[in-house]
């Protein structure tokens, strides 16, 4: 007998069984995460997202090709592009003979059809179309080529030095190259640029001309903490993931590339999570990814302002804009001994250092920031349920303007929480920390 099994043969038949399973288990973990090295298309590293430390890494700087892991930066620049408001969520997006014509992962679109912008974010994170993705590339870039260069030139100003993209979508391509810490750099991004809009990331299915198709992360739901972000999958990659966690003030994002199935991907993601989350920091958000400036080729295909934003749509506001929450001038929490129709405004909440808000709108008028609010704690009674109301008067180009906020989050992942909710319920969102100096976007 093996001398570590020896140890257990005087122990009771039941003790024994349950130690021998729980050594059994261990050896299995182990022998699973070594074959999972030996891949040698295999790549891995984990991030501890408020330091930018990395936790575990495995030829995480080495070549590989990202598959639909591209569409993350498909998404970026979408988002970029709807910031500047440059597009709305109801742009109609032209789909050419070019884009129709791509291979599975699709939605079946065809040449000379249009889909709104929101309908292919959604396409993206869910289904991972390839017809979606090259709609929007050739819409935002003027040619799948020319948007493949923008996504480039992003992918440097992001510190991504090892990446070069080649189309919009992720389908082969010899030259299209990545690395797995590229990639979780590139998820960050999404994360700490985008909060108005990495909700999306949270979509577990879209209904699309009567089809519904699920989400593809099949971590979403089923890994406390997961909130995104996407997989992908070639014959040339294997199957790929980039995963982003938040548990009680521990973040990270994690990628695996090259798993050869997607039953044992996500089983090493699983693993990645499950063991370097607890060694990953607590506190304030001490890492930041400089975003670089708005891609020249956009600005001069879709000047600003040229699509004009429907009367129901927020404003648009540059999310890296300084913002300044003025401290207590009165009591907010009246808004929460009102209906929902009756929301009584101040215009400034009592906030406090530390704690997290969620902007919901910015609007051309106080009336109008109010109904936003309104129409929030009618979709979501209970979520906002503890929440303040509250306007907030800025000026921007020489006009006034009214953000719609709620205060009253004490965590990230609270106020992340919430805008995912809301951004279910096809409501703007994003969230923003409380800080001396002002609200910091998180």
């Amino acid at each position: 007998m093996h001398q570590s099994l020896k140890k257990f043969a005087g122990l009771p038949a039941s003790l024994s069984k349950a130690v021998l399973g729980l050594l059994v288990t261990i050896l299995l973990c182990v022998g699973a995460a070594s074959t999972v090295e030996a891949n040698s298309r295999y790549a891995g590293i984990v991030i501890d997202a408020k330091t930018g430390k990395t936790l575990y890494k495995s030829h995480a700087d080495a070549p590989r090709y990202p598959a639909s892991l591209t569409k993350m930066m498909t998404l970026y620049l979408a988002f970029d592009a709807l910031e500047s408001g440059r597009i709305v969520e109801s742009t109609k997006i032209p789909v050419s003979h070019n884009a129709a014509s791509e291979v599975p992962s699709k939605l079946g679109l065809r040449p000379g059809q249009t889909i709104t912008v929101e309908q292919v974010i959604l396409a993206l994170v869910t289904k991972s179309a390839n017809d979606a993705a090259t709609a929007i590339g050739e819409f935002l870039g003027g040619s799948e080529a020319g948007f493949a260069r923008m996504m480039t030139e992003k992918a440097r100003q992001l510190g991504m030095s090892s990446t070069t993209f080649r189309n919009a979508n992720g389908l082969p391509d010899k030259a299209q190259k990545t690395t797995a810490r590229d990639m979780a750099r590139l998820g960050m991004a999404l994360r700490d640029h985008h909060p108005r809009y990495y909700g999306y990331f949270t979509t577990k299915s879209f209904k699309y001309k009567g089809r519904r198709f699920g989400n593809h992360n099949k971590l979403l739901g089923r890994v406390k903490g997961v909130d995104g972000i996407k997989t992908g999958y070639t014959n040339a990659s294997g199957f790929n993931l980039v995963s982003s966690v938040e548990v009680r003030g521990r973040s990270l994002v994690a990628v695996v590339m090259g798993g050869r199935t997607g039953r044992s991907r996500d089983a090493h993601m699983r693993h990645l999570i499950s063991r370097y989350l607890p060694k990953a920091s607590t506190g304030r958000d001490r890492f930041r990814i400089d975003r670089g400036g708005e891609s020249a080729l956009i600005a001069s295909l879709i000047p600003a302002g040229h699509i004009p934003l429907p009367s129901y749509n927020p404003t648009r506001e540059i999310a890296a804009e300084p913002v300044t929450i003025s401290k207590a001038i009165g009591d907010a929490a009246v808004a929460q001994a009102r209906p929902p129709d009756d929301i009584d405004l101040m215009s400034t909440a009592s906030t406090r250092d530390g704690e997290w808000v969620i902007q919901i709108g910015s609007m051309p008028d106080q009336e109008a920031a109010r109904k936003v609010l309104s129409r929030a704690a009618r979709k979501a009674p209970r979520l906002l349920a503890d929440a303040s109301a509250f306007t907030e008067s800025f000026t921007k180009n020489g006009n006034v303007y009214f953000r719609a906020r709620y205060s009253g989050f004490d965590a990230k992942s609270e106020a992340w929480g919430a805008c995912g909710v809301l951004k279910q319920k096809n409501m703007d969102c994003y969230a923003l920390l409380q800080q001396s100096s002002g609200a910091v976007g998180g």
